[in-house]
């Protein structure tokens, strides 16, 4: 284990969580987006985004052989995608909007303000927790680096 992997696995969970937030930020300013992807010759309503995360750790053979070698391994937290929702869009009785149908109903996008509200929340907690162990490290590599003095 290096000296700074602790740094890069935190550093990589700030790098995921930031990315989180930025998600969230986009669908709660197109939560009310009813021309968001034009597909099939229509206007469809912005659909929510979801980011999915997974651990770094690459479980193939030359890569465990490899961080044997050298030993050192591939920890922390990678995006993999960011997959749009798939439920279905919010129906709104609104007549005299210009997207409504025939019988007065626009399709709304599928953002929940609250859901969001919370992942929100989660992904600033969990940045949160990584900025005070990435500060945690450092003072502790400070401490070292006093010692041999």
């Amino acid at each position: 284990m290096t000296i700074f992997q602790n740094m890069n696995i935190t550093s990589s969970a700030l790098t995921a969580n930031r990315l989180r937030m930025d998600v969230v930020s986009s669908n709660m300013a197109n939560a009310e987006t009813t021309r968001g992807t034009y597909v099939n010759g229509e206007w469809q309503p912005y659909k929510r985004k979801i980011v999915v995360m997974q651990s770094d750790r690459s479980p193939s053979f030359s890569s465990l052989l490899h961080s044997e070698i050298n030993k050192s391994q591939n920890n922390g937290v990678k995006v993999t995608d960011i997959v749009e929702d798939d439920t279905p869009f919010n129906l709104v009785y609104n007549p005299t909007h210009p997207d409504a149908n025939d019988q007065g109903y626009v399709q709304m996008p599928n953002v929940d303000p609250l859901k969001e509200m919370t992942d929100l929340i989660s992904a600033t907690r969990s940045y949160e927790a990584n900025v005070t162990v990435f500060n945690t490290n450092k003072s502790i590599l400070t401490k070292t680096l006093e010692i041999g003095k």
